[in-house]
């Protein structure tokens, strides 16, 4: 028996995956300190019972997912938004050292995701769903790649593959950048340069609370507005170009070009001073676009269909996960100045390499609180990994996918 959800309620479900996913967030540790992200947890709780319906009572859903692209478009345009080239620069050279490392790093992770997809008889896009589109890209990336995948090479449970790849690298990377970078500490003997007594100066007073008549709510609901004024404005001429690039013959997926508007916009922006993009008001809309296009994503997967192809792509993770730590363990922390800082960054590195950057700031965390502060690797790991590596890791995927011919 199948039963058909219609728009509303599409989306009325969708919200209740995401509180399912709080639900189970909050009770359970282990998947708060390996953030995983809340529609992804509900999602797969969502999906798992669908699969015992479907298994045993031959119950299926169907959905209305009319609103899933225009969400996507949404959560991208925003990432465009967010790349400010006042701030890279503001960050220093080893921000844009530190970015253009993990930049060769996006392109060595996918050719060493083809490379076992190939070994393994899997489809070569199979490797790059096993590569940064969901190691360094996260849920939001494999999703629409794999939405992509689906419809114009008719690739099978390439949704599935793609959340379990997501998930999967966000456990791996929590769990080995501490190794990595305690490794590090312990062989060169390094110690941090700050001292521990000013690192406490800084935060009590970052903690006193003072009233500023000028503070102002940066969040209303004419702010909210006019941001979707703005990345309406980005979608319908991400849009144009789209339709622009398609007509000669250029393949590229319609979210770049959202993105890519997104980023010429608030860079114009920002250099002329005609207008200021709320940041906050652009994140909220970000998140909550990326939420609600998860949560449906999820809400339809058809877990039977990946049991075949769960022994290769634990392979192809497995290896991806040893590349990684020697890559930080051997390049990171070399190229970024062999020194305390830069055995954090490499650790940081492991997190946001093969989850996100809240893996990259939770593996920096516990390692700063046991070995002693960094400035430097909290201003560089998240910078890069936020703002940035989202760019740069869609600029490498298009080049990939144009070379291999899809």
């Amino acid at each position: 028996m199948q039963v058909h959800l219609d728009l509303v309620q599409t989306g009325g479900l969708s919200v209740l995956v995401l509180f399912i996913g709080y639900f189970f967030n909050r009770s359970f540790s282990f998947l708060k300190k390996n953030n995983i992200p809340e529609p992804v947890v509900g999602g797969i709780v969502f999906a798992v019972v669908t699969t015992i319906l479907y298994k045993y009572f031959d119950f299926q859903f169907s959905f209305d997912m009319s609103l899933k692209n225009p969400l996507m478009l949404t959560f991208f345009t925003t990432v465009g938004l967010g790349a400010s080239f006042k701030l890279l620069i503001k960050g220093g050279p080893k921000v844009l050292l530190f970015l253009g490392l993990a930049t060769i790093y996006l392109v060595l992770q996918n050719g060493v995701g083809v490379m076992m997809a190939h070994l393994t008889d899997l489809h070569p896009l199979f490797g790059l769903i096993g590569g940064s589109i969901t190691l360094a890209g996260g849920h939001g990336t494999g999703a629409t790649y794999a939405e992509t995948f689906s419809n114009t090479q008719n690739l099978q449970a390439a949704m599935e593959l793609a959340m379990a790849c997501a998930t999967f690298g966000l456990v791996l990377g929590g769990l080995i950048g501490g190794p990595v970078a305690q490794r590090l500490i312990a062989k060169n003997k390094l110690e941090s340069s700050e001292k521990a007594d000013e690192d406490r100066d800084n935060r009590s007073h970052s903690d006193t609370i003072t009233y500023d008549p000028r503070d102002e709510d940066h969040v209303t609901p004419l702010k909210v507005m006019e941001t979707f004024l703005v990345i309406a404005i980005c979608i319908v001429f991400g849009d144009m170009l789209f339709q622009f690039l398609q007509s000669v013959g250029i393949q590229a997926p319609s979210f770049i070009c959202s993105l890519f508007i997104g980023i010429v916009i608030t860079n114009i922006c920002e250099f002329t001073n005609v207008y200021e993009i709320n940041k906050e008001c652009v994140d909220l809309c970000g998140t909550i676009g990326l939420s609600m296009f998860l949560a449906m994503a999820l809400m339809s997967l058809r877990l039977w269909e990946l049991m075949n192809l769960a022994g290769p792509i634990l392979l192809i993770l497995i290896v991806q996960t040893i590349i990684l730590a020697l890559f930080a363990y051997f390049v990171t922390f070399k190229v970024m100045g062999g020194d305390y800082d830069a055995a954090i960054i490499a650790g940081g590195h492991c997190g946001f390499g093969m989850g996100a950057t809240p893996t990259a700031v939770a593996n920096m965390e516990a390692l700063t609180s046991r070995y002693g502060p960094s400035s430097q690797a909290f201003l560089i790991v998240p910078m890069v990994g936020a703002f940035f590596i989202d760019i740069a890791n869609a600029a490498v995927l298009t080049g990939y996918i144009q070379f291999m011919g899809f």
